[in-house]
């Protein structure tokens, strides 16, 4: 197989791995992001992630943890592939000679690369997965557009493209990219680094599993550290009216989410963020480097 079928397959078993692992939290963490301001007296809707997972099981079972996870599952093999083999690619444009080892900074710069790629994929997507999980944390807020109960990732996707054509599925892609290129520099930076650490050198082929899983957790966390309060804003204002919108853009939602919530209102489901980003990196980079090293 050639590399690049090589890092399409082997990106595709990764992408699915961390989907399994990580998406309850993932749920979590939009239900934390996106539930609004409570009213002068009123508490929130969800004390914290806890109290989020006992809401969701107690109103929706353990499926409510899973929602939304039919349009990340959908693309997720498309999203890693592509992930994973414009990676591979830019890795071979920034090599010094075939087979030479990759340099941590020659990572930074293919991890950055790879997040400008899949920034346009994981938009649309992320819109229709955060509208599926937010729709029940919104319920009761009054606003209009959650009056609207979705029946699934195609009835979200045709609900937007009524409201706002097909462009309003990329509704959020500059606070996508701004989470994407620089968090997957980081993230493929930390992961070369903890390798070369673990394997003593540049070589780090003679790694395994356990090194490889406790490398690509910490990079996934590093992914998050470094980005947060840039998903936050991603998620507002892709739950966001189309018609009315409580937030002309990034800046506006950076600002009023500051103005009502202090600094923490951009570090909302941040726990969840963290507790899953570990254990489904781990899975994802686990699975793909098995896979890639079974390919031969």
């Amino acid at each position: 197989m050639g590399d690049v079928a090589k890092d399409l397959t082997a990106g595709t078993v990764g992408g699915a791995a961390q989907l399994i692992v990580g998406h309850p939290f993932d749920t979590i963490k939009v239900k934390l992001q996106s539930q609004p301001p409570p009213l002068p007296g009123q508490p929130l809707r969800y004390s914290g992630a806890m109290d989020a997972v006992r809401q969701t099981l107690a109103a929706e079972g353990p499926r409510g943890l899973y929602k939304g996870m039919g349009a990340p599952l959908a693309t997720v093999a498309a999203f890693n592939a592509v992930l994973f083999t414009v990676r591979g690619q830019m890795e071979a444009l920034v090599r010094s000679e075939p087979g030479a080892p990759l340099s941590v900074n020659q990572q930074v710069v293919c991890g950055a690369g790879a997040g400008v790629a899949v920034s346009f994929l994981a938009c649309p997507t992320e819109l229709i997965k955060c509208r599926l999980q937010a729709q029940s944390a919104l319920a009761g807020s009054g606003s209009a557009a959650v009056a609207i109960k979705y029946g699934g990732p195609i009835d979200v996707a045709r609900h937007v493209v009524q409201s706002a054509g097909v462009t309003g599925l990329f509704k959020g892609l500059v606070p996508t990219l701004a989470r994407e290129v620089p968090g997957n520099a980081v993230m493929f930076g930390v992961y070369e680094a903890i390798k070369q650490v673990l394997a003593g050198g540049q070589d780090t082929s003679i790694l395994g599993r356990g090194s490889l899983m406790l490398a690509g957790g910490l990079a996934g966390g590093s992914f998050w550290l470094s980005v947060y309060p840039t998903d936050v804003v991603k998620s507002v204002i892709q739950v966001d009216e189309y018609k009315n919108p409580k937030y002309s853009g990034s800046f506006d939602a950076i600002r009023k989410i500051l103005a009502s919530e202090g600094v923490k209102g951009l570090y909302k489901g941040f726990g969840p963020a963290m507790a899953r980003s570990v254990p489904a990196n781990a899975a994802c980079f686990l699975a793909y480097e098995m896979t890639r090293a079974s390919l031969g």
